[in-house]
């Protein structure tokens, strides 16, 4: 608990005003007590919220009696916090308002998650007068129905949960600035910023290799560099100055509760041992053991607030009706509950350029339960880019998408995850007339592929690209990784395409023992790949620079096939780049489909979003109101309608009986030869349609096409299967209908109403 107090010259608190305005101040806070209590509403508080046990008032007048001897030991000093007044006006011991709980939820297991979580719930609601202690104090219980509170209130229910967590917490009351007791972190820095300058990696230099090019001197001023490292020293000597005197004022805070001289109990404890100093040992003399275990008899009484009780619903929306705007040093951060917002927002930090926080520089948000995983997206409003990060799972392994317009052939960068990727994708970076692609793991060894299209006069818009519609390409480089089975001389570094002019360049991979690399150049002769018996000289069309000049030339037959390979490599990788561009399209066309639609997912077991769980519910209760009215159709008396016949006797005579079990019976065998008619009769249908059917077909065979036969075959065979089907059912129905018509009649006989009368007959 921070509480901003006045300090004169010498460091000790005093208070600014006699016996009259502290009067003034004490009406008050009992104004604002009662309006805070209207606010709160009428509630019905327990008996202990209303009323003092015996124990609970020889705390109080424990407490008294302590708060005498400080004034009169400290009569400059601020009046302590001790028995403030509750919900019911009721004085209470301040440590009894303390009620650790331990809740059944995850996030409120550290004691991080127990301090954010009350930071979010609670909107700070400061004290009057800021420079005095409050004189009231509610339970933590009440703090969480009103979702608003002081900085009394906010350690209350703090302290509660980290006692129950099983943390060793305390609530303190003492000197804070006035940013702290009013809750203003505008002159700080975000959290989140802070954490980004965390995870920033030091940019790794390069090697300096010695024979490079140096670059070009930078002429500098000696004088401003001497300048701007004396003030750097300067401001690191007062950091740490600062850090000095900081370090100096925590060590001067002794928190050993047993030291007597800083610190003074009300209520010892029994394990407790009291240590006092050589210069108090005078008071000590002529104490006898009695007098010191009276004191060791009472002990506190325990808390008198409910409690703790936070529903899950209250921890997944934490912010006061589900949002709160906090305002940092140069930053906005604003937090939103799930689902609050329908594009799935749960969290945007604004940053800006100047201190009044009027222009932009950037904006982030956060995202939560997107269905096309989106996780959060950058706005950088000097770059003018937007930044899009996804999590695992997306389609095409998409984690990262930097761009400035969502039309096609445009400035993007994309980041995939390759593991998850066929092809090994890592990146792709796009310009209007450039394409790069990097790949891992690739059985082709293959690392990097640059592509040059030709620069369009118009650009290509989204809904209207095709197939055809793509850039024309004018060279295509790739680069491969080591291959260690081949020899260097024969595995392939680097392949340069020249499309346009119809040259292939060759770069080897450099032997372990050389400086430079075997290189090679084709110049393709026109529709090589068109002709078979076309003549090919390759002393004219290829070009080798060999590393040893004391190596055999390598055969012309071998050329010849290095070169149809390469025209089937350029094909392929011609048509891999066609596909590229297809897939940016792609990517493109169902990135503004979802920003459109902003779905969201729902899981399972949330049955108070989820409508496939609430329609599932409702299905299985109508399934379940259907079983029963079934089962009460069951349960309707099978001699109802007979009984109804005779006029509903109200006594069942051996004639009445036997009139009974003969229309019964009678009935049943109607209705089974009946159900034995019907079968037949649609069997006979179908048998004689069937027939109907061979004989057309008989006499129409000849100028049948063969849809017609088809047709006529499929007939033939749904008609057999519908004849199979009729036929067993039929003799399924003479097997049992003897067994239905003699468990009627056995049903009868053990009917209690009509068993005695059938007896003898």
């Amino acid at each position: 608990m921070d509480v901003l107090e006045e300090s004169d010259e010498e460091g000790e608190p005093r208070t600014t005003g006699g016996k009259k305005k502290r009067t003034m101040s004490y009406v008050a806070k009992i104004d604002q007590l009662e309006s805070l209590i209207s606010d709160i509403g009428v509630m019905h508080y327990p008996e202990p919220y209303q009323q003092n046990t015996a124990k609970e008032r020889t705390m109080l007048q424990y407490a008294e009696n302590f708060r005498q001897q400080y004034e009169y030991l400290y009569p400059d000093r601020k009046p302590l916090l001790l028995s403030p007044l509750n919900e019911c006006k009721m004085q209470k011991f301040v440590s009894t308002t303390l009620r650790p709980t331990l809740l059944n939820h995850k996030e409120l297991y550290t004691w991080k998650g127990c301090a954010t979580f009350v930071s979010d719930f609670l909107i700070v609601d400061s004290l009057d007068l800021i420079t005095e202690v409050p004189s009231y104090l509610f339970a933590s219980t009440t703090i969480l129905k009103c979702q608003k509170g002081n900085s009394f209130d906010f350690s209350t229910l703090l302290c509660s949960i980290l006692l129950g967590v099983g943390y060793d917490a305390y609530c303190v009351s003492g000197y804070a600035t006035k940013e702290i007791c009013l809750m203003d972190e505008t002159k700080e820095i975000c959290p989140l910023l802070q954490e980004d300058d965390k995870n920033k990696k030091k940019e790794i230099m390069p090697p300096v290799k010695k024979y490079t090019v140096k670059p070009v001197r930078e002429l500098q001023s000696k004088f401003e560099i001497n300048q701007e490292a004396r003030r750097r020293a300067e401001k690191i000597l007062d950091d740490e100055q600062k850090q000095k005197d900081y370090e100096e004022m925590i060590n001067n805070v002794r928190f050993d509760l047993g030291d007597p001289v800083k610190w003074e109990y009300m209520l010892p404890s029994e394990n407790q041992e009291i240590v006092v100093p050589d210069s108090y040992e005078y008071l000590d003399e002529g104490e006898d053991d009695d007098e010191k275990d009276v004191e060791k008899i009472f002990d506190m009484p325990p808390s008198w607030a409910q409690q703790i009780v936070i529903p899950a619903k209250d921890i997944e929306t934490r912010c006061p009706k589900g949002e709160k705007i906090i305002q940092y040093k140069k930053a906005n951060l604003e937090k939103y509950a799930p689902y609050l917002n329908i594009d799935g927002m749960v969290k945007r930090l604004i940053e800006y350029e100047d201190i009044e926080c009027t222009s932009f520089l950037k904006v982030t948000e956060w995202y939560a339960n997107r269905r096309d995983n989106l996780e959060k997206i950058e706005r950088n409003m000097k770059t003018r880019t937007i930044t899009e990060y996804f999590r695992n799972g997306r389609h095409l392994a998409l984690r990262k998408h930097v761009f400035r317009s969502s039309e096609p052939e445009t400035d993007r960068t994309m980041k995939f995850n390759g593991k998850l990727r066929v092809d090994g994708l890592m990146s792709r970076v796009e310009t209007p007339t450039e394409m790069i692609g990097k790949f891992r793991d690739r059985p082709d060894f293959l690392i990097y592929r640059h592509t040059v299209f030709a620069k369009r006069l118009k650009k290509v818009k989204l809904p209207g690209a095709s197939h055809s519609n793509y850039r024309t390409i004018l060279k295509i480089i790739e680069r491969f990784a080591r291959n260690r089975k081949k020899p260097a001389h024969q595995d392939v570094a680097e392949q340069i395409f020249l499309i346009t002019s119809e040259h292939v360049q060759l770069t080897y991979h450099r032997e372990d023992d050389r400086i430079t690399a075997v290189k090679r150049e084709f110049i393709l002769p026109p529709n090589l790949m068109q002709k078979d018996d076309q003549e090919v000289n390759m002393d004219q069309i290829v070009m080798t620079f060999e590393v040893d000049p004391l190596v055999k030339p390598c055969k012309n037959v071998v050329l010849y096939q290095t070169m149809i390979g390469l025209l089937k490599a350029q094909t392929t990788s011609m048509q891999a780049v066609r596909d590229s561009e297809h897939e940016v399209r792609e990517i493109l066309k169902d990135r503004a489909a979802e920003r459109r639609a902003n779905e969201l997912t729902i899981s399972v077991y949330d049955t108070e979003r989820n409508e496939k769980a609430k329609e599932h519910r409702r299905t299985q209760m109508r399934i379940e109101e259907e079983q029963r009215l079934r089962r009460a159709e069951e349960e309707v008396d099978y001699l109802a309608p007979f009984l109804a016949r005779l006029g509903q006797p109200k006594k069942i005579t051996k004639k009445v009986a036997m009139t009974l079990r003969s229309d019964c019976l009678a009935d049943m065998k109607q209705r089974l030869i009946d159900k034995a008619n019907l079968i037949q009769s649609r069997f006979e249908k179908e048998a004689l349609e069937l027939q109907n059917k061979q004989q057309w077909y008989q006499q129409n065979q000849i100028s049948m096409t063969k849809e017609d036969e088809q047709a006529y075959l499929s007939y033939c065979s749904e008609a057999m299967f519908r004849i199979h089907i009729l036929e067993l059912r039929l003799n399924k129905h003479k097997e049992r209908a003897p067994t239905r018509y003699l468990a009627l009649e056995d049903k009868i006989r053990k009917d209690s109403r009509l068993a005695k009368k059938l007896k003898d007959c």
